[in-house]
This record gives C-alpha cells, sequence and structure tokens, in this order.
C-alpha cells in the first residue's frame, strides 16, 4: 500500500511539473520540466531524508555521544523487531521529534534537544515508540517524500506567479488570471495531500507506542507536555511542508480558525482519548 502512495505522489509531481512547464513554456518547456520531474522524483525517493535532516540541522549521534538515549533507541528496536535506526539530535530548545527514512533499513529518528530536556526518561521512551513504529508501518518514506513534494508545490506556486508577471514563450503566453489563482491553489492542495497522509497514521503510531512500551500513559504524559510547550514556541526553521512529520505540530500555536481544517495532526485531547480507551483494554 505504502508503495502504491509512493508512485501515485511521484506520478502526480512528475504530471505538474511537465504542465506547469508546457504553460509557461511550450514544447521546450515540458521537456525541461519533464527532466527536473525525473531529478526530483530520483532526489525524493533516495535523498528526501537526508534533505529533511539536513533542514532542522541534525546531528547524528552514536552510543559514545548520548549513551541513554542510544539504549533507548536500541531497546525500542529490539521490540519492534526492526533494524537499529541512525539517532540524530536537533539542536533546538523546542520540545518535539521525527521519523524518516525510505524503509525500516534506512531509517533515523530525530529529536530536539529541548524534548530530551523537559521529558523523563519513560516519555522519551513513549516518544521514541511511536516514531518507531512510524518506521514499523512504512509510513516515513510517504511522509518524507510529502514534504518534498509540498515544497516542490512551493516552488511551483512561485513559478505560476512569477509567470503571470512576465508571461510565458510568445506562442503559449499563459493566461495571468489562471496563474495567480494557481499559485493559490496549488498550496492549499499540498496541505490537503499532508492532512489525508497524516492523521490517521498519528493514532496508529500512538496505538503502536502504547503496545511497544504497554504503558499507554507514559504516551500521554508526553504528548500532554509537548503540545502545551508547542502552544508557545515552535521549531526553529519548521515549514509547513515537513509538520506532518512531527510528533506534534510545530505550528500547533498558530493552528486556529480554518486554518484548523487543514491540520495535519489530530488534536492532542482525541490521541490522549484514544490512549485512555487503549489503557483499558490493555489491563483488561
Amino acid at each position: 500500500m505504502e508503495v502504491f502512495k509512493t508512485v501515485v505522489l511521484l506520478t502526480l509531481m512528475s504530471v505538474l511539473f511537465v504542465w506547469v512547464g508546457g504553460m509557461m513554456g511550450g514544447t521546450q518547456g515540458m521537456m525541461i520540466a519533464l527532466v527536473l520531474a525525473g531529478v526530483m522524483n530520483f532526489v525524493s525517493y533516495f535523498y528526501s531524508d537526508q534533505l529533511v535532516l539536513r533542514h532542522y540541522n541534525a546531528v547524528p549521534i552514536s552510543r559514545q555521544d548520548a549513551n541513554g538515549l542510544y539504549a533507548i533507541v536500541e531497546r525500542i528496536s529490539q521490540k519492534a523487531n526492526l533494524p537499529l535506526p541512525q539517532v540524530y539530535i536537533i539542536p533546538d530548545s523546542t520540545p518535539n521529534a521525527f521519523a524518516t527514512g525510505r524503509n525500516p533499513s534506512h531509517a533515523a529518528v530525530a529529536v530536539t534537544e529541548g524534548l530530551l530536556e523537559l521529558l523523563d526518561d519513560e516519555e522519551i521512551e513513549a516518544v521514541l515508540a511511536h516514531e518507531l513504529s512510524h518506521v514499523r508501518h512504512y509510513d516515513i518514506l510517504v511522509g518524507t517524500i510529502a514534504a518534498t513534494i509540498a515544497g516542490a508545490i512551493g516552488v511551483i506556486a512561485n513559478m505560476m506567479q512569477f509567470g503571470a508577471m512576465f508571461g510565458g514563450s510568445r506562442e503559449n503566453r499563459p493566461n495571468p488570471i489562471v496563474m495567480i489563482a494557481l499559485a493559490i491553489i496549488l498550496p492549499l492542495a499540498a496541505a490537503v495531500i499532508q492532512m489525508a497522509i497524516s492523521r490517521n497514521r498519528e493514532y496508529m503510531a500512538d496505538e503502536g507506542a502504547a503496545r511497544l512500551t504497554e504503558h499507554p500513559e507514559w504516551l500521554q504524559s508526553a504528548l500532554a507536555k509537548l503540545s502545551n510547550y508547542n502552544r508557545q514556541s515552535m521549531v526553529h526553521e519548521a515549514t509547513p511542508e515537513s509538520a506532518h512529520m512531527f510528533i506534534i505540530n510545530p505550528f500547533s500555536g498558530k493552528d486556529i480558525s480554518f486554518a484548523s481544517l487543514f491540520s495535519t495532526h489530530p488534536s492532542t485531547e482525541d490521541r490522549i482519548a484514544r490512549l485512555e480507551e487503549l489503557k483499558l483494554e490493555l489491563k483488561a
């Protein structure tokens, strides 16, 4: 299923690039866009995880650098029957975390310095179990590629605005009104794609974490702390394109009124309530 989603996302991005290229540059524009789409697909599949990690200045660590954190990741990986992922720390005081990679054998988990300072060991274990559940469910590739595609759509929207102002080729000059309209619509389409991919997978990862640790209350406590903190601050350099990758929406403090319809995460209250139901089930 995840492979199918990946193929669909990459195909849609290719078609979009070629279409925009045709609108702005005719046949020549389409050919250039086709080459760019091919390069983007290759980079998205093989290097999108590294691009995201680099964007957040994530630093790879070993057991010698952070023995406690490394030991927790190792323990949860063994419980989940997963290869040990690469472990990264993001130099940011706002607590948050995400997983990335194209498959369990090429996975990485990243946590901010703020998360390590705010949460206790049990809560950190629950957060890491959540992220490794994403790895276990094979949804990290789709999530990471979605971040890259959302960024690409942003580039296309800017191209549309530029094309509306300066026009395309003489034989195929674009309609400026259509270009401006698409410049507005495309980012909304990217938000809808991310929302559709992200919301359900967060519930699944929460349940996976609760079953791995056998303590849903650990994740409940972690989510409450992270949500409260992220209402006041957000991860430095956080972008809407990659917001869906984090365990807590880094824009939750700004996520009000109409914008909440496009939130990439279910509400923390709903997630905690579902974990409460699971806690009763595990005790039964």
